[in-house]
């Protein structure tokens, strides 16, 4: 994966062997100077972890027999060698088509080489996009001193919808490059959560692990059913005849046919029907349907209604059902 980079910079110079630098000397003097300059050792000090970049890249072209062959050769070429990333049509920017058309399984590339002139965060940023998610920039992810790097983590975002969220499905987040990632939604899924997919953020510069991308899931709301915990709730309106003298009702549920639920006599608004066994399903367990019954009152009666309702209210014994809140207020 030649780069202008190659011909550019002396990488047996930046770790400080000589051009018979056996591996095992090469080694050696890599994590010297990876201990000397890592980012864990050095917090908030941007010039060391340039040189750490540097040294990374170095040790990246150089540990690997076929690599090390082809930089030897370019750097023989002289001053007229010059080298760019496939598909790039020249420019500075070779390296990077290649790590990141690697990254989800194009390129055929195995190792992958950073230009010191950009920052790879911003480009992981732009890097995806498109149909169900949004990928940000990335966030630190080193190793402890004296071994390989670690890549970077990539923070991304989509939107499911609620059926989705309570019964898990496998979705595919689409690149910007027309790539595909597919990924498990496991049922239960919050509004919120995050899910970690191991392995699929940015390479490593110097063969280490790849990184993480941690996916922000947004779900969306449904217009019957909410959330509560691996509860499902729903409100069910009722009529005032259904309340008084109690029915049969139909419920709906999520994803399945209605349930049939029995209102007893007297039922008042704001009470709780619960079926067992028909709210969000996980490993974890398998919460119930929380039906609210609601009684619904009519807006336009007849004057036959109306009369019925008033020889109704003079029938039923004189009570004020708002004595108890009334005295209770007055403490």
């Amino acid at each position: 994966m030649a780069s202008q980079d190659w011909f550019d910079k002396d990488f047996y110079k930046i770790l400080g062997v000589s051009k018979n630098v056996t591996p095992a000397e090469l080694k050696k003097a890599y994590r010297k100077l990876a201990r000397k300059y890592h980012p864990d050792s050095n917090q908030g000090d941007p010039a060391s972890e340039a040189k750490f970049k540097e040294i990374s890249e170095a040790n990246s072209v150089l540990s690997d027999p076929e690599q090390r062959k082809e930089y030897d050769a370019i750097r023989a070429m002289g001053g007229g060698a010059r080298f760019t990333a496939p598909g790039t049509g020249g420019g500075q920017q070779g390296g990077f088509d290649d790590s990141f058309g690697g990254m989800f399984g194009g390129g055929g590339q195995q190792n992958y080489t950073f230009q010191q002139g950009g920052d790879y965060d911003d480009i992981l940023g732009g890097l995806f996009g498109g149909r169900g998610g949004r990928f940000g920039t990335a966030s630190g992810g080193y190793r402890g001193a004296g071994g390989p790097t670690r890549g970077r983590d990539v923070v991304a975002s989509t939107t499911i919808d609620f059926v989705t969220a309570t019964h898990g499905d496998q979705i595919t987040l689409q690149t910007q490059d027309g790539r595909e990632l597919k990924v498990k939604i496991p049922a239960g899924v919050a509004d919120g959560q995050k899910i970690k997919l191991r392995g699929k953020g940015q390479p490593s510069l110097d063969g280490g692990e790849a990184g993480d991308i941690v996916l922000t899931v947004s779900v969306r709301k449904h217009p019957v059913f909410e959330r509560d915990g691996l509860n499902l709730r729903v409100t069910v309106p009722i009529t005032f005849i259904e309340a008084t003298l109690g029915a049969t009702i139909e419920v709906p549920t999520l994803g399945g046919p209605p349930v049939k639920l029995r209102v007893a006599p007297g039922t008042p608004s704001g009470r709780i029907l619960r079926v067992k066994g028909r709210g969000v399903e996980t490993a974890k367990g398998t919460g119930d349907l929380l039906a609210e019954v609601q009684v619904a009152v009519p807006s336009h009666l007849s004057k036959e209604a109306e009369a019925a309702l008033e020889a109704l209210a003079a029938a039923l014994p004189e009570e004020n059902p708002r004595e108890e809140l009334l005295a209770k207020a007055r403490g």
